[in-house]
This record gives structure tokens, C-alpha cells and sequence, in this order.
């Protein structure tokens, strides 16, 4: 079963109606805009703590509410429905008004540095100051324990992933690919244009001792900061 629930201000122009639809038996899908907007309504979902919803997991357009069994889908549909109409799209924080919750030393020396420059049109430096210069937010995490996708930042940056994939990725290489900053937490395949490394004393992005055990979680503000090797 799928119902179209319309989270946004009706009198917008650019108003699109959000589905929400059932995710399985134990679980809904909310389908949003953009990255953005992701992040607003999966912090107003965890601080309205519905009853019977267990996670929210985000990703680039979507969250995944779970809950505790088919029983609860209907009802967190509509209580979600409610809490759209009580607290409308709220904006996230502007990146002028934010503070970075973490800081990350790059070594700026990574093999893909002057092929991005050369697609952006700037210099190599230019990309340095440019991904140094901007407050990125975590939208969501994936692909390995401890990789998050960063958005917001220069427009400037947005490039395509490498035609041919690389089948090593030396962990804490920092990349980007699309409107994505990220830094693989381990060694992998990938293909990213690789633009640094973090510094040897950076903390791990992963560590299961620690509570999260992702250094990223979604909604926090992140700083490059580059360094010496």
C-alpha cells in the first residue's frame, strides 16, 4: 500500500507532495526533494519520538522509518502526516550560521587533484581553498562502516567519478564525486576523484568502541582544514 501525504506548504509554488509508502512489514519510506530536506525531517521525526519507530535511516532522497511491526505502519503514517502539519519544512541551519562539529586535517596531494582541477577550471590550489573554504553537512551514510556522504558544498566541486573505477582506495583518502565530498574509513575499491588523505593523527572514522561508532553522523557540520604531510 502506498498513500501520498503532501508535507509541504500548499501555497509554494514549488510544492511537491512527499509519498510515504509502506517499506516492506515493518518499515515506511518517505520519498523527499533533496539532501536538505532529508535531514530536516529526519531530525523532526527524532525528536517527536513516535511510538513504535525503532530507526531512521537517511539517505540522498529518502528516509526509512522502522517500526516495530506492521501494526505500527498506519499509525506512524498518520502521526507523521500530523507532525508534517505542525512543523512544515522547517529549514536546516544555514551554513552561515553553523559551527563545524568536527575538523578534518587533509593532506591536499591526492592522485585525482589536477585532473579535478583541470575539470573544474580552476588551479589545484583554487580546489584546495575552495573544499578548505566550505562548511559540508552530513547527509547520510553508506557504503562502508563509517563513510559519509558530506553535501553542501562549492558547486564549483561537482565532478564526475572516474570512468575507469579504481580497485584500491587507500583508507582515509578524501574524494569527490558529484555533489559529494567523502573520506573512505578503510581500504576499498572506489571511484572518486581522490584530491588528499587525512592526516596520520586524524581520529578514526570508525571505531566500535566509541558510542556512535561513526565519527559522521547525519546532521553534523563538517571543516577540511589542509596540512603538511
Amino acid at each position: 500500500m502506498s498513500v501520498t501525504v503532501d508535507l509541504r506548504d500548499a501555497n509554494a509554488k514549488d510544492a511537491d507532495p512527499v509519498m510515504i509508502r509502506d517499506y516492506g512489514n515493518h518499515a515506511l519510506l518517505l520519498e523527499l526533494r533533496d539532501t536538505e530536506e532529508v535531514l530536516a525531517w529526519s531530525a523532526a521525526i527524532r525528536e517527536a519520538e513516535l511510538p513504535g519507530v525503532l530507526d531512521i535511516v537517511p539517505a540522498s532522497r529518502t528516509v526509512l522509518v522502522k517500526v516495530a511491526g506492521a501494526g505500527y505502519q498506519a499509525p506512524t503514517r498518520q502521526r507523521l502526516a500530523k507532525l508534517a502539519v505542525a512543523s512544515g519544512t522547517a529549514a536546516a541551519t544555514s551554513p552561515a550560521d553553523a559551527r563545524a562539529d568536527v575538523e578534518i586535517e587533509v593532506v591536499y596531494d591526492g592522485p585525482d587533484l589536477d585532473e579535478v582541477a583541470r575539470l573544474t577550471g580552476m588551479t589545484a590550489e583554487e580546489v584546495v581553498a575552495t573544499h578548505t573554504g566550505t562548511l559540508w553537512r552530513v547527509g547520510f551514510g553508506g557504503f562502508a562502516p563509517g563513510f559519509a556522504y558530506l553535501v553542501g558544498g562549492d558547486s564549483r566541486l561537482e565532478v564526475p567519478r572516474r570512468a575507469e573505477p579504481r580497485t584500491k582506495v587507500p583508507a582515509g583518502s578524501v574524494g569527490l564525486a558529484g555533489e559529494f565530498s567523502g573520506v573512505y574509513p578503510r581500504e576499498s575499491p572506489g571511484g572518486w576523484q581522490l584530491i588528499g588523505r587525512i592526516s596520520a593523527d586524524q581520529a578514526a572514522l570508525w571505531d566500535v568502541s566509541r558510542d556512535p561508532p561513526a565519527l559522521l553522523v547525519p546532521g553534523m557540520w563538517v571543516q577540511f582544514r589542509g596540512v603538511q604531510s
